[in-house]
């Protein structure tokens, strides 16, 4: 018969928290612990940018992205520990088998997430579909692991050398936070535009599973039976298998997945400093499509119907000196040139792969007639609110902003009270300022949040919009809104507008008179009944967005 153990006195290790057996001297021992708890950390943190990453480009809208991200886990982390408390007595044995779930889910998480929606391709509705559940559970999954971590690592430290349980916990932090520092720089600055977002997951993966079992294996395999440290080892060859196969995988995965969001008539698919690019279509007959971080922004269909709208009621007076925001790919410029008079455009492009794409792909380069050859056309690099900053002021005749749609988040600043007041410095006394402002029949107050904005900004508007003819039914087209794909029942019905002046209300018409172009889907009678349809739609009550207090929010749209 065994005796049971006495009551251990006050403030005593457990029976089971004896000194560990080491193969090296315990400063050596402490040393690489410290060592594994930064490599984890960073892999940890990358797990978490990696889903926050992948769910704003996917789904948009990146503050509510990052939110239920992060939330969701750190609430997991906490689960985590709790629950990790049960497993002190085994505490080599458990940071490994951990570890060893944790790179296979963290690793293999941008993989599931991007094949789910580019085979299931809904990511719309509420919270509650596939995808998005997808999304928090692997957020609760990996929080829950990334929690376990801190109960173990600290049994494991302490069993190497008793000290405080105040320095032992500031050792442990002090290597977790560096970690997590160095993971959440590497991610943005070095895995992800070397190795791409699938890639750099599958990666991370495999350096945590080497890592982990690599410090348990190596250091602390005197505290596991001959079983464990065989099926630890199984475990892992496993995991990193797994992670192999994917990561030899991924192009042919990608080229798949991409197949089934775009279609097979993908021609161009490149990933810029700013964002992926796709083109597809534009030969044989085909209509070309532009996808900017999978949101269609060019339609050969109806593009035209789109930047006529958007350039030629804001061009109907003096347009010696035109200024575009946005607009790389040359179409609004086009446009513009159509005008007589017009000395000189300035394109103010955050991307010049878009502009690289606009000058030297065939297709949409005979889409935007070739503007880029034209000398009147000037190209500035920089993001459009920075440029305005420094711009002279009083310079610009009319200035057409052709900008992503408010509701994604990245794109509030070029919807605000600060950026509008920019916007009117540069403009003459009598210039004109052309806002594509969302689709106004299906986000009416993004809408006329807009024009509030404008008016704000000390600017008089006149809002109008125009309808897409065949939009509906499964029709497809161009859609600026947020929603990360515009798929057939996705596109808006219409498009909205906002002119806006320095002086007194702009008159909405035409360009009338010797030389002046006829749009091919515009009319004036066409832009009126626009103007009072959009009316029939105002939203009462809206305040301006501001830098510090936007209000285009995902909840705001409907």
């Amino acid at each position: 018969m065994i005796e049971p153990h006495a009551p251990a006195p006050p403030g005593a290790p457990p029976p089971w928290a004896g000194p560990a057996r080491l193969p090296v001297r315990p400063g050596t021992g402490r040393f690489l612990v410290l060592a594994g708890v930064f490599v984890c950390a960073a892999c940890g943190l990358v797990y978490e940018l990696e889903l926050v990453a992948l769910a704003s480009y996917l789904v948009g809208d990146s503050v509510t992205q990052a939110s239920v991200v992060l939330s969701v886990m750190v609430f997991a982390m906490g689960i985590g520990s709790l629950v990790a408390k049960r497993l002190r007595p085994l505490a080599a044995a458990g940071f490994g088998a951990i570890e060893a779930v944790l790179a296979l889910v963290g690793g293999s998480s941008a993989l599931a997430l991007y094949a789910v929606f580019a085979w299931t391709g809904d990511w719309g509705g509420m919270w509650a579909n596939g995808p998005r559940c997808l999304l928090v559970a692997f957020s609760l999954t990996i929080g829950l692991l990334i929690g376990a971590e801190i109960p173990l690592l600290m049994e494991l430290i302490q069993r190497i050398r008793r000290q405080d349980p105040g320095g032992a916990v500031a050792d442990l932090f002090a290597a977790d936070y560096v970690g997590a520092l160095v993971g959440g720089l590497a991610f943005p600055f070095l895995l992800l535009p070397l190795l791409g977002q699938l890639t750099s997951a599958l990666i991370t993966g495999a350096v945590n599973a080497v890592v982990g079992g690599a410090l348990v294996l190596g250091l602390f395999r005197r505290d596991l039976t001959r079983r464990a440290r065989w099926l630890l080892v199984i475990a892992n060859i496993t995991v990193l298998g797994v992670l192999a196969s994917a990561a030899a995988l991924v192009d042919d995965f990608e080229r798949a997945a991409r197949q089934a969001v775009y279609g097979r008539e993908v021609r161009v698919a490149l990933q810029t400093d700013v964002q992926e690019v796709v083109i597809t279509g534009g030969t044989h007959g085909r209509p070309l499509d532009l996808f900017l971080d999978g949101r269609l922004r060019v339609s050969g269909r109806d593009e035209r119907r789109y930047h006529e709208a958007l350039v030629h009621p804001a061009m109907s007076g003096e347009h010696t000196r035109v200024l575009i925001l946005g607009g790389g790919d040359g179409l609004a410029a086009r446009e513009v040139l159509r005008h007589p008079g017009v000395h000189r455009v300035d394109v103010v492009e955050v991307d010049p792969g878009v502009v690289r794409l606009a000058r030297q792909d065939p297709p949409l380069s005979r889409l935007n007639g070739h503007v880029y050859d034209d000398d009147r056309v000037h190209v500035m690099t920089d993001d459009a609110f920075h440029w305005l900053r420094v711009a002279p002021p009083r310079t610009y005749d009319v200035v057409i902003s052709d900008l992503p749609d408010p509701g994604i988040t990245a794109s509030t600043k070029l919807y605000s009270q600060e950026f509008y007041g920019l916007a009117r410095r540069v403009l003459t006394p009598d210039g004109r300022l052309a806002v594509h402002a969302g689709p106004v029949s299906s986000r009416p107050r993004v809408f006329w949040t807009v024009d509030t904005t404008l008016r704000a900004a000390g600017l008089r508007t006149a809002a109008y919009r125009v309808a897409r003819p065949g939009v509906g039914g499964g029709a497809s087209g161009f859609t600026a809104g947020p929603d990360r794909s515009a798929g057939p029942t996705r596109a808006p019905y219409d498009w909205g507008f906002i002119m806006a002046g320095r002086g007194g209300r702009p008159a909405l018409r035409l360009g009338a008179g010797e030389g002046a172009p006829r749009a091919g889907t515009l009319t004036r009678a066409g832009l009126v009944a626009g103007a009072r349809a959009a009316e029939e739609t105002r939203v009462g009550g809206v305040a301006a967005s501001t830098l510090v207090h936007p209000r285009y929010s995902r909840l705001s749209q409907y």
